[in-house]
Order: structure tokens, then C-alpha cells, then sequence
């Protein structure tokens, strides 16, 4: 338990030594590339903001995890339990998540004027959804026939198949593309948080700091996106130990 606290812990002490001893050995001044030492007092200076914003990227990439959890998963049974409805569905997922997100920004500004917390929440949603869906669609198509086909002479329903033998066989797939949804739902949400004119979060906070050439706040917000990264990564692991524990194998 211990190792598993003090591995990371140090691993990011490391990694901050390291970025220091980079920025002094090339004599980089801090409106070049800011060191680690520069960042306590950008984060000091700026406490209010940083609290205050966020906690709204947060809740808004929450939010939008959560849509694409549902959508993801009810996309992922459609295709999953439907040859026809996959044939159908994956080219235009495949094409929908080939498009750039941040090219969908001004679209999406221009069709919800104003609307700033929905928007940014439908690109953190948009951006997510699809590891979610295909995961939870290959879990379903490979369901083994004999366990269908048992369970519907039974009288079982779709959804009752899928909650007594799919959904705990695509747990370990689901969580594994939650963990990379998470991550993805920050980058949609900080997209319109930076593009928007009138954008609020720490995405706002990016820019500002841009636009005044501080780059100590502007690596500060970088470690801040980061440090909520990580949570909400953990918080998604302390998820899975919890509905896929089972799953979890010790290194031998």
C-alpha cells in the first residue's frame, strides 16, 4: 500500500527536478519557459481564481463524462447486440471521431449562442464518448452465442442478458476506456474554455495569462488541468475496484 502511494509521489518529484535542472542548464528566463519554482507564486497569487475555475472545468468535464457514459454505453449495446446497426454505426463514428474537435468549437458557439457551460459540456461529451461505445460494443459482439441463446429460450430479455452476463464481461473494458474518456473529457472542455470569447474555467485562466505574457500563470494552469487529471483518473480506478475488482490481477 505504501509503495503504491510513494512510487507515484516520487516519480513526480522526479519529474519536476528534472524540468528545473532543464530550465537552468539552458538559462531559460521565465517568460521563455517557466521552471517549477515559478509556480508557487503564480498558484499563491492567483489562489481565488484557480479555486473558482477550477472547480468549473471540473464539474463541466464531469457533467460531460457522464452523458458519455450513457450514450457511449447505450451506442456500444445497439452495436453490440446488432450486426446491422454496427455495419450501420461504426463508419460514422470512425468519421465523427476523426474530425478535429477543435475545428467543431465556432460551429458549436454559432449554433448555441451564449450558452457557454452547455457548450463547453457537449465538447467535453463529444470528445469522450467514443472509446466508451466501441469498447462496450466489441465487449457485447463477442459475448460467447451459447449465453444468448440460453438466456432468451429462458424468456430473457436484451437488457436482462446484458446486465447478468455482458455488462459484467465488458466491465473490464468499459473501465479501461473510462480511464482514457476522463482524461480525453478535459481537453474538449478546455477547448471552448480557451476559444470562447467569453469563456470561464482554467481554460480562460490559459488565456489570460497568453494574452498578458505571464507564463508562470500559464504553466500553472497546465499543472492545475493536470492535477484534476490525475483525480478524476484515480477517482475513475477506486470506481472500477469497486464494480470490477474481480477483474484485477497482481503482477506475478
Amino acid at each position: 500500500m505504501f509503495s503504491k502511494i510513494a512510487t507515484p509521489i516520487i516519480a513526480i518529484i522526479i519529474f519536476l527536478g528534472l524540468w528545473e535542472l532543464l530550465v537552468w542548464a539552458n538559462g531559460w528566463p521565465n517568460f521563455k519557459m517557466a521552471s517549477p519554482s515559478d509556480l508557487p507564486p503564480a498558484f499563491w497569487k492567483y489562489k481565488e481564481l484557480f479555486l473558482t475555475m477550477g472547480w468549473q472545468t471540473l464539474w463541466r468535464t464531469v457533467v460531460g463524462l457522464i452523458l458519455a457514459v450513457i450514450v457511449g454505453t447505450a451506442i456500444g449495446m445497439i452495436i453490440g447486440f446488432s450486426r446491422i446497426a454496427r455495419d450501420a454505426l461504426y463508419p460514422l463514428l470512425i468519421g465523427f471521431n476523426a474530425i478535429p474537435k477543435a475545428t467543431l468549437v465556432p460551429v458549436i458557439s454559432l449554433l448555441f449562442i451564449g450558452q457557454h457551460d452547455f457548450n463547453t459540456i457537449l465538447m467535453a461529451f463529444m470528445i469522450s464518448f467514443f472509446p466508451i461505445a466501441v469498447s462496450v460494443g466489441i465487449g457485447l459482439s463477442t459475448l460467447e452465442p451459447e449465453y444468448r441463446d440460453i438466456l432468451r429460450a429462458l424468456g430473457a430479455s436484451r437488457y436482462t442478458i446484458f446486465v447478468k452476463i455482458a455488462l459484467p464481461k465488458t466491465l473490464p473494458e468499459f473501465f479501461g476506456a473510462l480511464k482514457v474518456s476522463a482524461t480525453l473529457a478535459f481537453i474538449g472542455t478546455n477547448l471552448v474554455e480557451i476559444v470562447s470569447p467569453h469563456g470561464r474555467g482554467l481554460g480562460a485562466l490559459f488565456k489570460s495569462g497568453e494574452t498578458n505574457g505571464d507564463y508562470p500563470l500559464m504553466f500553472a494552469v497546465l499543472i492545475a488541468l493536470a492535477f484534476l487529471g490525475i483525480v478524476l483518473y484515480y477517482a475513475v480506478i477506486f470506481l472500477e475496484r469497486i464494480f470490477a475488482g474481480w477483474a484485477d490481477r497482481e503482477a506475478g
